[in-house]
């Protein structure tokens, strides 16, 4: 994820096509898993008609969450980005409880509200801030949302009796296929009639700032990370214990965000340190809750029954 967010970020400096670079990125993982089958390194999934439909919603609420936070990064510090997308949870319990009408005990809302408030303070503080980032960071949080709730609502249609070797990682790669030919289209829309301009503006001339061999290093880097990373952490949510998985999680987003201060000399304000402490703590505290009580609820259904 560190290396994900480092080559995106080196890549959208370079050029100002974050819907190009959001595409690549997912071309590549549609090649790299397209390329595993082929060569049977990883099983190749059986999937009826029925499943592909139903995972077309997942794959377009997963392609606006890929290109709202590429959108968010590319405007906005890598750190800030990240403060933001912590509000995902947030998120969650709401769209749970409206859609899914799925209700939590109060102390896990209560959790949240650390969350909030944290990127509140981080938000009024940071150096970097634009709408447009704030915005877009904001819209990735709700698209990823209505992902987990498609992803949910159409369990039953892609895990039939017809389909196979449908595990976690080859359903991601499914939708890195779908998603890459969603988003074509749009990328041709909203920059297809620069992207020459753009893209030599940035590798030829005097005013060059970067060289083509280099820039395509870094999109395909970028790309490669972005794969690896999902993969990686599929398998480790499917390894290690929820809580475990939760403090792992929450290390994970500090090391990105100070990694990424460090890597891209980002000014941070002492309010926008402790605004993001409290946020990321908060989500942490939030994970902890939230699996206490599944933990609980679990335990007395096993006794009922």
């Amino acid at each position: 994820n560190i290396g994900y967010n480092i080559y995106n970020k080196q890549t959208l400096n370079a050029i100002a096509l974050p819907w190009l670079v959001s595409w690549v990125q997912l071309a590549v993982g549609a090649v790299w898993v397209l390329g595993l089958w082929a060569v049977r390194l990883r099983k190749v999934p059986t999937v009826p008609k029925e499943a592909l439909k139903a995972m077309v919603p997942v794959a377009a609420a997963h392609t606006l969450g890929h290109v709202s936070t590429v959108l968010s990064l590319g405007a906005v510090a890598v750190s800030f980005t990240h403060v933001i997308k912590s509000m995902e949870p947030f998120f969650n319990v709401v769209a749970s409880a409206v859609i899914l009408k799925s209700v939590f005990p109060i102390p896990v809302y209560i959790s949240l509200l650390p969350v909030v408030v944290g990127v509140i303070i981080a938000s009024v503080s940071e150096v970097s801030f634009t709408w447009g980032g704030f915005i877009s960071a904001m819209v990735s949080n709700f698209a990823f949302t209505a992902r987990n709730i498609f992803s949910k609502m159409s369990m039953n249609a892609a895990t039939g009796a017809e389909t196979k070797n449908l595990g976690p990682v080859n359903v991601f790669g499914i939708l890195s296929i779908i998603s890459t030919l969603l988003l074509a289209p749009l990328v041709l829309i909203f920059e297809g009639a620069k992207i020459k301009s753009t893209w030599l503006a940035a590798t030829a001339g005097t005013a060059a700032v970067i060289s083509q061999p280099q820039l395509l290093t870094l999109l395909l880097a970028s790309g490669l990370f972005f794969q690896t990373y999902q993969e990686v952490a599929f398998l480790a949510l499917g390894s290690l214990h929820p809580v475990s998985h939760s403090v792992a999680n929450t290390i994970k987003r500090v090391v990105i965000i100070i990694t990424s201060i460090i890597v891209f000399s980002n000014p941070v304000t002492p309010a926008a340190m402790i605004g993001s402490s409290v946020a990321i703590l908060g989500v942490l505290l939030y994970s902890l809750t939230k699996n206490h009580y599944d933990q609980k609820a679990k335990a007395e259904s096993a006794k009922a029954s």
